[in-house]
């Protein structure tokens, strides 16, 4: 089977946390629980690309043995693709930080995809994309996009050589804004980190 990797793309960027939440702590509580949905998949290898390299705080989160990949401040999807190639990925999908609560089938389904289109994505429902999974190595048609590019799902759909380059999977949301905490269902189980500092809050 060909490898496959899932890593969560550690911006080091302060989120808009919500009133009372300190801004850095609330990025390292989602960016753990996101990174615990992807260490919790099966068949597949969690990693963690840092952007920019240098973020021990985030690298104290993983579990032992996590692949931890640098890359530049202003590196593309296409150049943390290629640095997970190098990891000897033959397929990988990456992760926005601040989706807490994304549910694991979602990336499956990216993987599955895959049998058949070139990229595979999960828009977010707040604009940009939640993650993107691709072939390794990546087609140079996603250049230009990030997971943060407002109309990333337009943009590669315009790109796409043809139709069945591209699949898009079931759509998910972001916290990118205090209000979008309103998203999070507190009776479904997981994000304990975000849950905790909210509640501390």
């Amino acid at each position: 089977m060909t490898d496959r990797i899932v890593a969560v793309l550690a911006r080091d960027r302060s989120m808009s946390a919500p009133p009372g939440v300190d801004p850095e702590e609330f990025r390292l509580a989602l960016t753990e629980d996101t990174y615990e949905v992807v260490a919790g998949l099966e068949l597949v290898t969690a990693a963690v690309v840092l952007s920019p390299p240098d973020q021990p705080a985030v690298e104290e989160l993983t579990w032992p043995g996590t692949p931890i990949v640098g890359v530049p401040r202003d590196a593309t999807l296409t150049a943390a693709f290629a640095a997970l190639a190098d990891r000897g990925a033959g397929q990988a999908a990456l992760v926005a930080p601040d989706a807490p609560d994304l549910p694991p089938l979602l990336i499956g389904k990216l993987f599955r995809a895959l049998g058949r289109a070139q990229i595979a994505v999960c828009p977010s429902e707040n604009g940009g994309l939640v993650a993107l999974a691709a072939n390794l190595p990546a087609a140079d048609w996603i250049a230009g996009v990030d997971l943060d590019t407002p109309d990333a799902y337009e943009r590669l759909h315009a790109a796409a050589p043809d139709r069945r380059a591209l699949s898009t999977g079931p759509g998910w949301h972001r916290l990118r804004v205090p209000a979008d905490v309103a998203r999070l269902d507190p009776g479904l189980e997981g994000w304990p980190s975000t849950r905790a500092l909210l509640s501390a809050g």
